[in-house]
């Protein structure tokens, strides 16, 4: 009968509907399958240093594919212009500022390995949150955010601390005196401020003794002890700062376990690559963060010998081409173990390329392409526009390219939603989820406003007009290039944040930069229509984000970045560090 027939048919459709309703639509199939995540970060490198983004001497068949295959994007922000804040940010999704890792005075970065300073414990990176899904995590290179807070093994700002079940590199940061050919990096400069602090906090420790003893200052003698065990720590630190750097800084840790003191930085590259492939071949059967952060291109530029003399550029060329061949080798890594469709690739460098970083008429640093300023500039896009390449085959359209603001915070809260995390609650979260701009199922990216940071220092805001396409632009401080005329600060090696080397503007420099990306022509109220109006709402919204910020421990203060004795990492007896584990094997 038709009911039966009509019964039947039912029975057919209904689950067919059923099956259609649960089948997951393409945007929401990676939180279902929670993706292996491969992020690879470059240590300096400059967005006008691969070929994807102009660069037609230097050879990067590698980064290249994966934007071909992927996802390009040309407005790629790093939260701050140097490793140890742009870190923090990228690790936390949040600006330095509100972690403690932006500096209060010109010790922007991690100097020692024996410093206190870090990322803070209560700090929550995605690392964490993906270990809390089940994500195998790992992370193979540099780290630079600190290793101990009050005695030498307690670990609290170690990768294991920070949500990575594995770490094998370098807990500080590559500096060329680490490579004993080298011209040291700790230069004169730092020795000198160190040589400076450690008189006047003498002086002042003497001072006090003498009117103690002589009855003309009312001083405790356990505040005279405290400035007299000072006056020594910053002596013992500008002293180690002689000859001991390459043992106190330049080693190789595997997990909590120095395996490397000094390093051996002939096959530094070659453990790298080899503890990557093997992280990946271990962990293929469950979710995986790989979390490559390279030590290209930072000097030394450690360079196998396969790679030297192999590029137009020197051995800035040289070594941006190995790094790219190590690329090469992870995403085959990747092929090998049929994991392409399942993985989501990612590519960034922490900062622009540092102009200032010559030798002679040897260009050590990287190349920023069209855009003004580098490393060390808070506010200039060479010093915080990078590159930006997302590839997920199947999932991300292939050779899309983005225009829109986006952020190294970003990756947190995109890797975070991915592996089906919830973002923390009592904290703000800088970073927005990617995936809808990726995907192309939104036009725009989330954020309106940026704010660019130099130090605790607010130096230049971005607003994304998105009605109009405008990208407004306000410089509030630029540093002061010397010699005159140069587009960097070639008399100081870093561009400062503040004091006498940076200019204040009011109003502040603006620029279009939809219209004007090199930031080469300022507005004025007579040349833009828009310059008042668009000043007052940018100054609106510094109002609302500073309210945004709560007072935290500075991680990079004077007692957190000088080094400690009881803090350093030792593979022997204090002070007799020295071991080669590697060699051994």
């Amino acid at each position: 009968s038709c009911l039966s027939f009509f019964c039947f048919r039912t029975s057919l459709v209904t689950p067919l509907i059923f099956g259609l309703l649960l089948q997951p639509p393409l945007t929401h199939l990676s939180i279902i399958t929670q993706p292996n995540i491969v992020l690879l970060m470059a240590d300096d490198l400059g967005i006008g240093d691969i070929g994807c983004y102009g660069n037609d001497t230097i050879r990067t068949p590698n980064i290249d594919r994966l934007a071909t295959e992927g996802v390009k994007l040309t407005q790629h922000i790093a939260a701050a212009p140097l490793c140890t804040p742009s870190r923090a940010a990228f690790l936390t999704g949040r600006y330095p500022v509100r972690s403690g890792m932006d500096a209060i005075n010109n010790y922007r970065v991690i100097f020692w390995n024996g410093g206190s300073g870090g990322l803070p414990p209560n700090e929550t990176t995605f690392a964490k949150i993906l270990q809390q899904q089940g994500y195998r995590t790992g992370l193979i290179g540099k780290w630079h955010q600190g290793v101990n807070c009050e005695s030498r093994n307690d670990h609290c700002h170690h990768p294991l601390n920070h949500g990575f079940d594995y770490f094998y590199g370098m807990p500080f940061t590559l500096i060329s005196d680490c490579q004993p050919t080298e011209t040291p990096e700790m230069d004169r400069a730092f020795r000198r401020k160190l040589w400076l602090s450690t008189q006047m906090i003498g002086l002042v420790t003497l001072t006090a003794a003498l009117g103690r003893l002589t009855g003309l200052i009312s001083v405790r003698w356990k505040t005279l002890t405290c400035l007299a065990a000072f006056s020594l720590l910053f002596f013992i630190s500008w002293f180690s700062s002689y000859g001991f750097i390459r043992h106190w800084n330049c080693i190789m840790m595997r997990n909590h376990e120095v395996t490397e003191q000094p390093m051996v930085t002939d096959r530094t590259t070659s453990l790298i690559l080899r503890e990557s492939i093997s992280f990946i071949e271990r962990n293929k059967h469950k979710p995986f963060l790989l979390f490559l952060s390279f030590l290209h291109s930072h000097t030394p530029l450690l360079t196998t010998k396969k790679f030297l003399g192999r590029s137009s550029h020197g051995l800035y060329g040289d070594n941006v081409e190995e790094m790219d061949w190590m690329v090469g080798q992870v995403l085959d890594a990747i092929d090998k173990e049929g994991l392409q469709n399942t993985t989501l690739v990612y590519f960034a460098s922490d900062h622009g390329g540092w102009l200032e970083r010559q030798e002679g008429k040897r260009q050590l640093g990287g190349w920023n392409g069209i855009y003004r300023g580098g490393k060390a500039m808070g506010g200039w896009e060479g010093g915080i526009r990078v590159p930006g390449i997302f590839r997920w085959p199947g999932v991300l359209p292939a050779g899309t390219v983005i225009d829109e603001p986006t952020s190294l915070m970003d990756i947190y809260p995109t890797v975070v939603h991915l592996a089906g995390g919830v973002l923390p609650q009592d904290r703000v979260i800088d970073g927005r989820d990617l995936m809808p701009l990726l995907q192309g199922t939104v036009e725009h990216s989330d954020h309106e406003f940026l704010f660019h940071y130099c130090g605790i220092h607010l130096h230049a805001v971005r607003w994304h007009q998105k009605d109009s396409g405008a990208i407004w632009k306000a410089h509030y401080v630029t540093p002061v290039f010397r010699p005159l005329g140069a587009g960097a600060c070639y008399d100081r090696g870093f561009c400062p944040c503040f004091g006498e080397g940076v200019t204040h503007h009011d109003p502040p420099l603006l620029f279009d930069l939809s219209r004007d990306p090199s930031e080469a022509k300022p507005l004025s109220a007579d040349t833009e229509p828009l310059f008042d109006t668009v000043i007052r709402k940018i100054g609106r919204a510094i109002e609302e984000h500073r309210r945004t910020l709560t007072p935290v421990p500075e991680q990079l203060s004077m007692y957190n970045v000088v080094w400690k004795p009881w803090l350093q990492p030792c593979c022997g007896t204090f002070p007799f560090c020295w071991c080669d584990k590697e060699g051994d094997h």
